[in-house]
C-alpha cells in the first residue's frame, strides 16, 4: 500500500473541523503530550491554539536544541534550466508563460557550483523545470558528477522520475531528494495543473517512496502554502511524514515552508498565511516531529527569517538564485524567450526583460525576499549563538 491509498482513507478535514470547535482547552492538552497525534497537530495549528504561541514557542525551541544542538545548516539552490513543459499556473517556469529560459550546459553548471564553493557551500539542491529536451537523466547524472569536483552533498529539485531512472542518479552522488505535492487538495491541484506530466496528483505523490526505493539517503517534502487552505494542506504534510517517517525510516526526512512569492505570470494566490501562523506551524510542526528537519527558504523576509531560526529551523537557503547562471551569468549567450512553448524572438512579456543587477538574463522562478548575502547570514546566525554549518555529510563517511 502506498501513501496514495492511506491519505484517501484519512479523515483530514474532520479533525481540523474538530480542531476548530474544541478549542483553547483541547489545545493546551495536547501541547502538554510528549508524544503527538495528527488529532494532536491538528489542535496545535488551530485558531484557539494562537493564543498559545509562547509556550510553543519555548517547548520547540528547546526540543530543537535538544535534538540538533545550537546549529543550522545551509544550503544553496543551483537551478540549471526554466525550461518546462507543464502547465502550472502559479508557477514562474510554466509552460504558457512568455519568458526569458536557459538550460546550462555542464561546464556552466560547474562554473556556478565553483563560485558557491569560494562562498562556502558545500550542500547544493539541483533544480530544474521538467522538460526531456532539455533535462534528460544522463544530463542530470553529468551535472551531478561535475558538482561533486567541489561540492560534496547534492540534493535534488527535478521532475518527477520511476525508481529505476532515480539510481544512476543516485549512483553519480546524489544523495537527497526534494518534491513538493505543491498542494494536497485533489480539485485544487486539477484545477491549477492543466498540461503536462505534473497533472498527475497520484504519481505526484508517491515520488518521495520511489526515491526512498531508488536509494536516496534524504527525502523533502512539503506544500506551497498559498493554493489552499493552510491549515489542512499543514495537516495533510503531517500525515505524509508521518508515514513516511514509519515505512521510509533508512531515510532522513526534512519538511520545507515555502509561502508564495511574487514569480511570472499574472497569478495571486488563493489563500492568506499570516507571519505569526508561519510561526505556530513552524512550532507545530517541532512539536509533532521532534527529529524531523525543517527547511526555510528566501522566500521569507530576512526580520521574519531572524526570528524563526531559533525556533525550530534546522536547515536554510542563503544568497539564493532562483534563475539559472544567477551566480555567475553562466548560460547568458544562450538566452531565448518562449510562448506557450515556442521559442520566439520578441518580447511580449514584462518577464521577458533583462533585470538591471541580475549576473544572468534568465527569468526566475520567484523573486526571494531575503537578499543578504550568505556570509552575512551566516554571521547573524553566530551573533545569535548559532554555529552555521556548511557541510554535514561526505559519501566518504560510508565507502
Amino acid at each position: 500500500m502506498s501513501f496514495v491509498a492511506t491519505f484517501n482513507a484519512l479523515p483530514l478535514a474532520a479533525l481540523l473541523e474538530r480542531s476548530r470547535t474544541t478549542g483553547l482547552r483541547a489545545a493546551r492538552e495536547s501541547l502538554t503530550r510528549e508524544q503527538l497525534s495528527l488529532a494532536d497537530f491538528a489542535q496545535l495549528i488551530s485558531p484557539a491554539a494562537g493564543e498559545l504561541l509562547e509556550h510553543m514557542g519555548r517547548r520547540s525551541q528547546a526540543l530543537t536544541q535538544q535534538r540538533f544542538g545550537k546549529v543550522i545548516r545551509l544550503f544553496a539552490p543551483l537551478y540549471v534550466s526554466n525550461e518546462c513543459i507543464n502547465n502550472c499556473k502559479y508557477c514562474g517556469f510554466s509552460r504558457d508563460n512568455a519568458i526569458l529560459r536557459v538550460t546550462l550546459s555542464v561546464d556552466e553548471v560547474r562554473r556556478e557550483a565553483r563560485a558557491l564553493a569560494e562562498q562556502g557551500f558545500r550542500n547544493i539542491l539541483l533544480v530544474a523545470g521538467e522538460h526531456p529536451k532539455f533535462v534528460s537523466n544522463g544530463y542530470l547524472a553529468e551535472c551531478i558528477t561535475a558538482l561533486h569536483e567541489e561540492i560534496p552533498s547534492v540534493s535534488l529539485e527535478v521532475g518527477p522520475m520511476e525508481t529505476e531512472e532515480y539510481r544512476p542518479l543516485v549512483a553519480a552522488g546524489a544523495d537527497g531528494l526534494v518534491v513538493y505535492q505543491e498542494t494536497y487538495d485533489r480539485a485544487g491541484y486539477t484545477d491549477l495543473h492543466t498540461a503536462g506530466p505534473k497533472t498527475n496528483f497520484d504519481w505526484r505523490l508517491e515520488t518521495p517512496e520511489r526515491g526512498y526505493a531508488a536509494g536516496f539517503r534524504r527525502i523533502g517534502i512539503g506544500a506551497l502554502y498559498g493554493l489552499a487552505d493552510w491549515r489542512l494542506e499543514a495537516l495533510s504534510v503531517a500525515a505524509h511524514a508521518e508515514y513516511l517517517l514509519r515505512h521510509c525510516w533508512k531515510t532522513s526526512l526534512t519538511i520545507s515552508l515555502p509561502r508564495m512569492r511574487p514569480c511570472a505570470g499574472e497569478f495571486q494566490p488563493l489563500t492568506h498565511m499570516t507571519d505569526r501562523e508561519l510561526v505556530q506551524l513552524v512550532c507545530a510542526f517541532r512539536l509533532m516531529f521532534p527529529d524531523v528537519g525543517l527547511v526555510l527558504s528566501t522566500r521569507e523576509p530576512a526580520k521574519l527569517r531572524d526570528g524563526l531560526f531559533p525556533l525550530g529551523i534546522t536547515l536554510i537557503s542563503a544568497g539564493s538564485h532562483t534563475e539559472p547562471g544567477g551566480y555567475t551569468g553562466a548560460g547568458k549567450e544562450n538566452i531565448h524567450q518562449t510562448v506557450r512553448g515556442r521559442i520566439v524572438d520578441s518580447s511580449a512579456s514584462e518577464w521577458a526583460k533583462p533585470v538591471a543587477g541580475h549576473a544572468t538574463n534568465a527569468t526566475g522562478q520567484f523573486n526571494i525576499a531575503d537578499e543578504r548575502s550568505a556570509e552575512e547570514v551566516a554571521a547573524h546566525l553566530r551573533k545569535l549563538g548559532y554555529e552555521p554549518v556548511w557541510k554535514d555529510w561526505d559519501a566518504a563517511l560510508t565507502t
